[in-house]
């Protein structure tokens, strides 16, 4: 179980980075500026319908901005993958917020550069992560998931931290389906049916900035719970590679 370094060195030109936002203009006006001098392949940013100054903000640090107005965490995710340029091999998910650290992102990029994995996921582990980062709705729902999905496909995951990085050839290969909140298992779980090599990493985590969209509400913690188990499900009893 490897822990990321914040030391970690690794070639960022080939990556994209891509940031689903939903009214995040105020954790994007300090998260862009970190992510700039990390000297990235691309940023794209996903504004999933915001009616705030998200895009403005993402215009106003020099990067890339591209509509989705179709609600969901997926369908951002999915908009921002057709936005990247040809050039980057690896793409990394990082969510808007400030609760993880770009700064180690080197660590989850590095085993997919060095050619001994295509999936990394940064996990969050109790150790690392921020006293009131994680409600008691998402740590259940994470231990429900993994373990579904060990029971299921024999795969130990720690976690379904949405800060991960995969090679770019194995995403177009996974023909990502979910534009919900099941992105993030949907991804695992396709990465276990193809037998991609997976890594763990774990991570910081701390308090996001402002309220979360989907824990930091009811309505989105049962519609999370749902999405998941809806696709572990589907996924389970559906078609194999």
């Amino acid at each position: 179980m490897r822990a990321a370094n914040d030391r970690s060195q690794c070639d960022l030109q080939r990556v994209a980075v891509i940031i689903p936002a939903f009214n995040e203009e105020r954790p994007l006006g300090t998260l862009l500026p970190m992510l700039r001098e990390l000297r990235l392949g691309q940023v794209v940013v996903a504004d999933n319908g915001s009616t705030d100054r998200t895009a403005e903000v993402v215009r106003a640090h020099g990067f890339d901005v591209v509509s989705e107005p179709r609600r969901g965490y997926g369908a951002a995710c999915a908009r921002g993958i057709e936005a990247v340029d040809e050039s980057p091999d690896i793409i990394v998910f990082l969510d808007a917020d400030l609760a993880d650290d770009p700064t180690v992102m080197g660590a989850l990029v590095e085993p997919i550069a060095a050619d001994h994995a295509d999936l990394v996921i940064g996990c969050r582990d109790s150790n690392r992560r921020e006293s009131g980062s994680m409600t008691a709705a998402q740590r259940f729902g994470n231990w429900l998931a993994t373990r579904l999905i060990r029971v299921g496909w024999g795969y130990r995951y720690r976690d379904l931290g949405p800060f991960r990085a995969i090679r770019r050839s194995s995403l177009i290969e996974m023909d990502m389906r979910d534009r919900a909140y099941g992105w993030t298992v949907e991804m695992q779980v396709r990465a276990l049916q193809m037998g991609l090599r997976i890594e763990q990493v774990a991570v910081p985590y701390r308090r996001r900035l402002g309220v979360s969209k989907i824990s930091g509400t009811f309505r989105g913690v049962i519609l999370a719970g749902y999405y998941i188990l809806t696709t572990i499900a589907r996924l389970y009893f559906g078609r194999r590679v």
